[in-house]
């Protein structure tokens, strides 16, 4: 399979406390989303942050991930539905995402319920975006 390349966009107006700015899926699966300092460390407001873009992300290639895993096993796969908790943290160690949080609920045929879990965190290790967040990153100006 060849590789697909994915992408999108951000602009960002002022300083880090007072600016704003948005986001944009370059697919146009979407509308460009507002983001902004405080929606990071304080209430949304309507405005997304990338934690929780991260956390969206993650849910959905985890639903995936484990679909995949179930059928592997040798079962069914029938629903499933993950919530992702990505957290922020600020304290003397700066800024940065310090950890994500997969509920998972979901059914699947022909698999009790330790085979599930199996698959559960199989598919935890597996999921492209679990790999993803300790990737080298490059970095191009331009």
């Amino acid at each position: 399979m060849p590789e697909l390349v994915s992408s999108a966009s951000a602009s960002w107006q002022g300083g880090l406390a007072d600016g704003a700015g948005t986001v944009s899926l370059a697919s146009g699966a979407g509308p460009a989303l507002p983001v902004s300092w405080s929606s990071r460390t304080e209430a949304a407001g309507g405005r997304t942050s990338p934690e929780e873009l991260i956390a969206a992300a993650h849910a959905a290639c985890y639903c995936m991930a484990l679909s995949h895993e179930v059928a592997t096993a040798g079962g069914t796969p029938r629903t499933a539905s993950v919530t992702a908790r990505a957290t922020f943290t600020v304290d003397e160690g700066g800024a940065r995402v310090s950890g994500i949080a997969l509920t998972v609920s979901g059914q699947a045929d022909g698999l009790d319920e330790a085979g599930f879990a199996a698959c559960a965190e199989a598919a935890r290790t597996n999921c492209p975006v679990s790999k993803a967040l300790a990737v080298p990153i490059t970095l191009t100006l331009v």
